[in-house]
């Protein structure tokens, strides 16, 4: 293998719900030449499924390498990583129990190579978060699944786009959960990672981070809620005397509606929608969906299965593109930290 090749990251690809959007946004953001250039491409699935979205979708041109071990990869073509040799029943749009079944063994395979250093990042293509549920797989989504398998506690979920990058106190849990759930020690640990991920991954030195609070208007001084002046507010308080520049708690309506985002280099919010909502708005068709924390890189599109799609030809690849080439630039910059690369 030549120094160059060697050097690329190699991206594994999970396929995701067969029966949702994830094999035609796979095939779409994959025909983009580019991607050859900085990355060796994995898809891990089977070339049947890929073959039948190809051939669906009249998707003629994209073109790739079947192999059954990852000694087989070809550098300079995308790979389809054969973990299953039956013909597998592929029922678009709909949501079933083969669906969830396969998406299970596509990101089992996939992350299991990532643990053991085979391939350098994944990026996992949308799953039914209910057809997926098995004896394995018991959790609210990819990110816990993913912690659960590295073995960390410490983790974010950070939605980033070339508009904002916003990260997660809170992420899948009720509503009525959040409020219990917050605590010091919580926000000091996501504020922790949050910082940590932009330095590392992203390449930011001294990272502006804002702070979001939890109650409409920030709590209006304990007139709507105790939860910034009690929990939020020392927390900042602890972390800027430390030497960091945090920023908050602001009332994420008006943080937003003024444009306030654009000034910091990251942001926490309370709770899911806070963050995504905001987020989706701004970033939908370039936004990736990030697990900050792990010793590996994973990002997402940032968006589901999208199962009314399925079929049409609709479905734009923008978000599984971003989230493509996210991987391989934070592997980059992992490299460039370790002293393995110089920046361009």
């Amino acid at each position: 293998m030549d120094k160059s090749k060697k050097n690329k990251p190699v991206v594994g690809i999970t396929l995701g719900d067969i029966n949702g959007i994830g094999p035609e946004v796979i095939i779409k953001a994959l025909e983009d030449s580019r991607i050859l250039k900085f990355m060796t491409p994995v898809i891990y699935g089977s070339s049947k499924v890929v073959s039948y979205y190809r051939k669906a979708l009249d998707l003629s041109d994209f073109n790739y390498h079947q192999i059954k071990d990852l000694g087989q990869l070809f550098h300079r073509k995308v790979n389809v990583y054969n973990l299953w040799e039956e013909t597998v029943e592929i029922k678009m749009g709909e949501e079933n129990e083969t669906g969830g079944k396969y998406a299970f063994l596509s990101l089992k395979a996939a992350v299991a190579d990532l643990k053991d250093g085979k391939i350098d990042a994944v990026v996992t293509a949308p799953i039914s978060k209910n057809n997926i549920q098995s004896e394995e797989f018991k959790f609210p989504g990819h990110t816990e699944y993913l912690a659960e398998t590295f073995g960390v506690k410490d983790h974010l979920m950070l939605m980033a786009g070339d508009k904002m990058k916003i990260g997660l106190v809170t992420g899948h849990i009720p509503l009525k959960a959040v409020v219990s759930a917050l605590g010091k020690e919580l926000i000091l640990k996501k504020l922790s990672v949050l910082d940590s991920t932009l330095k590392k991954d992203f390449g930011i030195k001294k990272p502006r981070i804002a702070v979001l609070g939890l109650n409409p208007h920030a709590g209006e001084n304990g007139l709507l809620g105790n939860e910034e002046r009690d929990v939020i507010s020392p927390v900042l308080k602890e972390w800027k005397e430390k030497g960091n520049l945090v920023f908050g708690p602001f009332p994420s309506d008006g943080f937003f509606g003024t444009l306030m985002h654009a000034k910091y280099d990251g942001v926490l919010a309370m709770y899911h929608d806070q963050a995504l909502i905001p987020f989706k708005t701004l970033c939908f068709e370039t936004g990736v969906n990030y697990t900050a924390g792990l010793p590996a890189v994973r990002t997402s599109p940032d968006h589901g299965t999208a199962y009314s799609l399925v079929g049409k030809n609709e479905a734009s690849e923008s978000s599984m593109r971003e989230a493509i080439f996210m991987a391989a630039d934070i592997v980059k910059q992992r490299r460039v930290n370790d002293g393995e690369e110089t920046e361009d």
